[in-house]
């Protein structure tokens, strides 16, 4: 096994392929790789490959996430599509021990999000798991500010001050998810 990264203008035709494959969204299945360079320019892939090169979990990291938490901006790298190619074979948890490693010593401040029921696997991997702070993110959809469907906040590398600031969401401290339009 090969831990590797890979930022998007980087990765080959066959790695775009296989990752539309292992997410499986259906919205992103006919995503040619031309646009799914533009759509996920502001990102990089982490990846867990055997020794064929073929890719055995894969995670994504987003550089494009800002909260707003009491009338300030806060960006953050965050850490999506987690996914391996066969369950229960400790690839995920390989990548996800190794993706934490990285962004320690690359100092970037990154999180994640999970529903509760992933809560043993994160634990297992030693992530730091902000319970229920999720639910305190809101997203705007169709102009409605709505609760972030996710229940947690995965830490994988935090400022004493971020997890703080994290920590202290509530229902009376909302954040809100900034997109750029």
């Amino acid at each position: 096994m090969k831990y590797q990264v890979k930022e998007t203008k980087d990765l080959t035709e066959n790695e775009i392929e296989h990752i539309l494959q292992l997410w499986d969204i259906s919205a992103w299945n006919s995503m040619r790789s031309a646009y799914f360079r533009t759509f996920f320019k502001d990102s990089e892939f982490h990846f867990i490959m055997d020794t064929d090169e073929n890719i055995l979990a894969l995670m994504r990291v987003n550089f494009d996430f800002t909260l707003k938490i009491a009338g300030t901006d806060y960006s953050f790298a965050e850490a999506v599509g987690l996914v391996s190619a066969h369950k229960k074979k400790g690839y995920g948890a390989a990548l996800v021990r190794h993706f934490k490693e990285n962004v320690i010593q690359r100092n970037l401040d990154t999180i994640g999000f999970c529903h509760s029921d992933l809560r043993p696997f994160y634990e297992k991997c030693s992530i730091e798991i902000l319970h229920d702070k999720a639910k305190m993110i809101k997203e705007s959809i169709n102009s409605e500010w709505v609760n972030s469907e996710d229940d947690d906040i995965l830490i994988f590398n935090a400022s004493k001050e971020t997890k703080e600031l994290l920590n202290q969401l509530s229902a009376q401290n909302n954040a809100y998810l900034i997109t750029k339009e």
